[in-house]
């Protein structure tokens, strides 16, 4: 073993079988990534999004950058040491344990997915520094209680958690039942809690890229199991009723708090990324 040992499972199941036959989303992502953790499927369905909307690979590259400037800003200057990462998605390089782990090595972080790709490759490669903890549950975001039941195994619900829901409310396309999910796992968790997350939009960039995301998303819905929801401004920003937005926030996920570059501002991706506090 390395300095960095495996987490203690928490009644990890066995891995379901995988369907190579139909195109998941974690998979799809992981292709937008340059990953190699996808099938003909996954490929064919990316594609033909790439091919209508080519800024597909940047959304998903900023998406990532927002989970590393985001975790950053938590571990760091709010003092968080405990995160609930629900719809991980395929373990990639700075996922949410190693990036806050190098700030606070006693960090606890849960990851939580339905794809049983993604639980294959947690397994093998999800390590935690030894001061901390990192585990992984298989469940599914439309039942928040079963996903609060078994985090409480690693996770202190008496001391601040940062749930993080980065591309994947979108999946869900009943706008209250978002609501309720997010309202039932903010419960759960103590004053000084944070939400982080990204979510699909037709609000943002010219008409242009409006009229291309529409395609690509129909490209999608066409041929996966679960089907995209874009969202407005004002639709995503609701989902953040009662909570303290963490300065610059709702933007462009590419406009949270970039990294410093001598090319200035970075151009605006179609996807909203916001950080809050709940008081």
């Amino acid at each position: 073993m390395s300095d960095q040992d495996f987490a203690e499972p928490s009644d990890r199941p066995a891995a379901r079988e995988i369907d190579t036959g139909v195109p998941q989303s974690a998979r799809v992502w992981n292709y937008f990534l340059g990953g190699k953790d996808n099938y003909p499927v996954d490929r064919m369905v990316a594609e033909q999004a790439m091919r209508v909307f080519p800024q597909i690979t940047e959304i998903a590259r900023n998406d990532r950058g927002f989970l590393k400037r985001a975790v950053r800003y938590l571990a760091g200057e709010a003092g968080v040491r405990q995160f609930l990462d629900i719809g991980t998605g395929l373990p990639t390089m700075d996922n949410t344990h190693e990036v806050a782990q190098r700030i606070a090595p006693e960090s606890r972080i849960v990851y939580v997915d339905n794809d049983p790709l993604v639980l294959v490759h947690a397994q093998a490669l999800l390590t935690s520094t030894p001061p901390g903890v990192t585990d992984y549950i298989e469940a599914d975001l439309r039942e928040p209680d079963a996903i609060l039941a078994a985090a409480a195994k690693t996770l202190d619900f008496s001391r601040p958690i940062a749930i993080m829901l980065l591309g994947i409310l979108h999946y869900i396309p009943d706008y209250d039942q978002v609501r309720a999910i997010l309202a039932r796992l903010l419960e759960a968790v103590p004053s000084g809690s944070y939400l982080a997350m990204t979510h699909s939009t037709s609000d943002l960039g010219d008409e242009a890229v409006r009229k291309a995301n529409a395609d690509a998303l129909a490209v999608w819905n066409e041929h996966a199991p679960v089907p995209l929801t874009a969202r407005s401004r004002e639709q995503v920003g609701r989902f953040f009723d009662g909570l303290e937005l963490v300065e610059p926030g709702m933007v462009s996920m590419s406009r949270w708090r970039p990294e410093d570059t001598p090319f200035g501002e970075p151009p605006v991706v179609a996807g909203f990324a916001a950080l809050a506090r709940k008081p």
